[in-house]
């Protein structure tokens, strides 16, 4: 029994580190500014996304990362928080914006979509792109292997 308790008790803390390593590795860098970044490569966490948060650090991101380049679209339901959503070509060159997205208070919610196909789409706080001066044109370094995209 205690040889058990031990085991579970090893395997969680393993797993705890795991994914606090495997959440601390992940960054974007943009416009000369660095931020902790969440990713969403499967359909079940690209369309989960920030939903439900309550807050995002200023220096904290979300990246959706798709298999294929083509025109996206967002929404904001069930997302507290106001966003810029940053819309990035295959080449992580910034595409199109669309800043200040409030959260969506009632159905049927607006979307928000890019003004060109995009391959990589970065949500961070409201007023970010703008306090850091992104433009059109401005390149995405993604520090950490993205692994694979479904």
């Amino acid at each position: 029994m205690k040889l058990f308790l031990l085991a579970s008790i090893l395997i969680a803390v393993t797993g705890c580190a795991t994914t606090a390593a495997q959440t601390a590795e992940f960054a974007v860098s943009l416009h000369g500014h660095r931020f902790s970044t969440e990713l969403a490569k499967d359909d079940a966490s690209r369309e989960h996304g920030l939903m439900m948060r309550t807050q995002l650090p200023a220096d904290h991101s979300m990246l959706f990362v798709f298999p294929d380049s083509q025109p996206r679209w967002f929404w904001m339901k069930n997302t507290l928080v106001p966003l810029d959503i940053l819309y990035f070509d295959t080449d992580r060159k910034l595409a199109s914006m669309q800043l200040n997205v409030p959260p969506c208070k009632a159905d049927p919610c607006p979307s928000y979509p890019s003004d060109a196909p995009a391959r990589y789409v970065l949500e961070l706080p409201a007023g970010t792109a703008r306090r850091i001066g992104v433009q059109a044109g401005d390149g995405l370094t993604i520090e950490g292997d993205v692994g694979t995209v479904r």
